[in-house]
């Protein structure tokens, strides 16, 4: 939380394992106005990143933060679909086109980039994230919170691969569509 702002909270990340973001360390901003928890606080990522949904400003775009938006969610939940964010991109509403495309059509170059970025600019957040990660350990070493946290992370990975599959099934069918359609001509 930022001391001088109550609509301003900071945060921090750690990249996802088997994820070009993997061991890096990411400075989140989320910023609340009046009418929060009623709309969506704003996202952005302090630490430069590669990303589809991650502008070059840092802003994040994540149907949590949009339509999905619901007040009872809170922050908790919005640093998770953030981190959720990183195991599977959403291509089909990038704010960085280049991602969005490498994503899509050369994925092991968008991988690359994305490690690079990761390795040039998150590494050094490690040890501020160690730092606040033990003192929140010490303050929350009850094991019913930890057993909350994990299943809400595996409920919300679950939903974005589903959603993510759909996706994919989408373009399949409009790809034959599409043959089809080139067929007849």
């Amino acid at each position: 939380m930022n001391d001088e702002s109550l609509t301003e909270i900071q945060a921090w990340i750690r990249g996802p394992d088997k994820t070009p973001y993997e061991e890096g360390y990411f400075k989140i901003k989320l910023v609340l106005d009046e009418s929060f928890p009623d709309t969506p606080p704003k996202g952005y990522f302090m630490t430069k990143i590669f990303h589809p949904n991650v502008s070059d400003k840092g802003e994040i775009c994540v149907n949590t933060l949009k339509k999905d938006w619901k007040p009872e969610l809170g922050i908790r939940h919005v640093l998770l679909a953030i981190k959720c964010l990183l195991i599977v991109p959403n291509p089909e509403s990038a704010l960085n086109e280049e991602a969005g495309r490498l994503l899509l059509e050369q994925y092991n170059d968008y991988a690359k980039r994305a490690r690079l970025y990761t390795s040039i600019q998150a590494k050094s957040g490690k040890s501020q994230y160690m730092e606040l990660d033990e003192e929140r350990r010490k303050k929350k070493s009850n094991d019913e919170e930890k057993v909350l946290i994990e299943n809400d992370e595996q409920h919300a990975i679950k939903s974005l691969t589903n959603q993510k599959r759909a996706l994919e099934q989408d373009n399949e069918k409009k790809k034959v569509m599409k043959k089809r359609m080139l067929r007849r001509l």
